[in-house]
């Protein structure tokens, strides 16, 4: 068959149908696909420009894409360049932005002991090993793990050009009070002393250029969460919890403050979900099973996934090297990196509702 057959304007009527799959809209129309070439009779060149390098949805969107172009003359195949364009949330009125950071997601949890600040490390470096810029910023001012989770609790920030730079630890940028305080000292502060620590850590650190900040927020709900609401413009709150009831009841009423503060809730996280064997593969569901999936059903959020008890996530955290470093082709890891990916989406569904248009950005 003659190339003159195929032409960029045949091949973008064929394209035209499909849609991405998280905000059900034409591709073409949101530009994500771009530098549509024939190359030959069999084979199209694009650059697929996705919302988040964490896409959950790669191989969909590819398959979509050639059973698209299989309605041309001679059933041609897709050949993509994979971008990034990472969105950012829209300007909310009378909060101040912080500079170069696109979005910022708490992760928070109705009570201690769920494993949310274990979480929120290992998301954080699934997503920057999917490709975009991370920094986490521990706000649990009365527990931060954060610096003992990634081996840096003896690292100390400095001052440049009257900003604090944030201490780099595997890729990520890493701001906590455990860094500012003596070690086994108890920070014994009062509502305007927290909500002062908080504001300082968001606004005087050079946090450089972020796709996500992830906060790790303290248990509960009290100062810091009424500061981040009012002071920041958050994308959305992540919420942590264990499958048993009386951790669901409290996730609930996190859920509910979050509701009230008008912080999008992102999706809720079933940690120590269940317990595999590792001798003889036989699964156990020690705290119970589903409960926190029942509560995002119930509460109409998304559920972001099942994270396992496992003694490999709690031996990463204990000499600082997380799973996600540890063993990050372990299919222990793999879980992490879903459930990054379903928050990224998530994002970028968010996101799209306030129609952000931002430069792109090739990963």
């Amino acid at each position: 068959m003659a190339i003159t057959q195929l032409t960029e304007q045949s091949v973008l009527e064929a394209l035209r149908p499909v849609k991405d799959p998280e905000l059900q809209r034409s591709m073409l129309d949101l530009k994500m696909i771009q530098d549509i070439a024939v190359i030959d009779p069999q084979t199209i060149g694009m650059r697929v420009v996705l919302t988040t390098p964490a896409c959950p949805l790669k191989n969909r969107i590819h398959d979509d894409i050639d059973a698209a172009l299989a309605t041309l003359p001679g059933a041609p195949k897709a050949q993509i360049k994979w971008d990034a364009q990472v969105s950012r949330t829209g300007n909310i009125p009378q909060v101040q932005q912080i500079p170069g950071v696109r979005n910022i997601v708490s992760v928070g949890a109705g009570k201690g002991g769920v494993g949310k600040s274990t979480c929120a490390v290992n998301i954080a470096l699934a997503l920057s090993q999917l490709g975009a810029r991370v920094g986490v910023l521990d706000a649990d001012v009365y527990g931060p793990n954060v610096p003992i989770l990634l081996g840096a609790e003896h690292e100390r920030p400095y001052a440049q050009d009257e900003k604090i730079v944030p201490i780099l630890r595997y890729g990520i940028r890493i701001i906590s009070i455990a860094f500012f305080i003596e070690a086994e000292k108890a920070a014994i502060w009062r509502g305007p002393m927290l909500s002062g620590a908080v504001r300082q850590f968001l606004f005087d650190v050079n946090w450089g250029e972020l796709d996500y900040l992830i906060v790790d927020l303290p248990p509960g709900t009290g100062d810091v969460q009424l500061t981040m609401s009012q002071s920041i413009p958050m994308t959305g709150a992540v919420v942590v919890s264990t499958p048993q009831d009386v951790s669901t009841a409290d996730v609930g009423r996190a859920i509910q403050m979050f509701n009230t503060l008008k912080v999008p809730n992102l999706g809720l996280i079933e940690n120590m979900s269940y317990y595999v064997c590792p001798h003889c593969g036989q699964r156990e569901e020690i705290f119970g099973h589903g409960g926190a999936k029942a509560l995002a059903e119930r509460m109409r959020i998304p559920f972001l996934g099942e994270v396992p008890l496992d003694r490999r996530i709690r031996e990463g955290g204990g000499p600082g090297v997380p799973l996600m470093v540890s063993a990050p082709d372990s299919e222990l890891a793999s879980v992490y990196r879903d459930v990054a990916s379903h928050l990224a989406a998530q994002v970028s569904i968010r996101n799209f509702k306030q129609a952000s248009v931002i430069p792109l950005r090739t990963i």
